[in-house]
């Protein structure tokens, strides 16, 4: 096996994975959700330097080609259980991680099945910038986590009626809650919105996939 810098990356976004969860055991919010937040984007970032390293520098190798697609599922599969366990299995996200999970699941048993002729499922363009929108959803997801725990823990023992003036601007916000409560709403929102497009380019992707093994799932006659 070749470990060149290319490959020691992508097996550090795969290690990165499980350790999205190991932030939520060992740490308090908001900081494991901080934590998580950091360590997801840098293992995101690795997801194109590992690539383009391995371009740039003619490292391409067989382990690199096995791993990354493994290491970007990880991430993402674990990092959405989080997600959903921590919003309550709330439908908006529950429905477009379901239908995630499902197709990377699918996609993952077709190339198995296919063998030697899983080749012709290679990576496409269109699959990349699934992967990115699905990693900018995630972010956006777990930066939600977090200014949640800060509104919680402002808010805890404050008067409703001076927790509806710090909102509306009626009285001074000396905390930064109205801060915290826009960027709440720009990270939940704004996540919700990028998953479920990043969930119509991951089933779009998934029925190419299934298309173009069609004609080797036929029965011979």
């Amino acid at each position: 096996m070749n470990f060149n810098l290319p490959n020691i990356l992508t097996i550090l976004r795969l290690i990165a994975a499980p350790g999205l969860a190991v932030m939520f055991l060992y740490f308090t919010r908001p900081w494991a959700d901080w934590f998580a937040l950091v360590l997801f984007i840098s293992a995101a970032i690795t997801d194109f330097v590992d690539g383009y390293l391995a371009r740039a520098w003619k490292q391409e190798s067989k382990l690199g080609a096995m791993l990354d697609p493994i290491a970007d599922k990880a991430m993402v599969v674990i990092a959405l259980l989080i997600i959903t366990g921590f919003s309550g299995m709330n439908p908006w996200i529950l429905l477009p991680a379901t239908l995630i999970v499902f197709r990377e699941v699918f996609v993952s048993g077709l190339r198995e099945f296919l063998g030697e002729t899983a080749g012709l499922l290679k990576v496409t363009n269109l699959a990349k910038w699934k992967t990115t929108v699905q990693m900018v959803a995630i972010s956006l997801l777990f930066a939600k986590g977090a200014f949640e725990h800060y509104m919680i823990e402002q808010t805890i023992g404050m008067d409703p009626t001076i927790i509806d003036g710090i909102l509306s601007g009626e009285i001074s916000d000396e905390v930064g809650l109205r801060w915290k409560q826009l960027g709440w709403d720009i990270s939940w929102w704004g996540g919700i919105i990028v998953l479920w497009i990043a969930a119509i380019l991951t089933l779009i992707t998934g029925w190419d996939y299934f298309q173009k093994s069609k004609p080797y799932l036929r029965e011979d006659t």
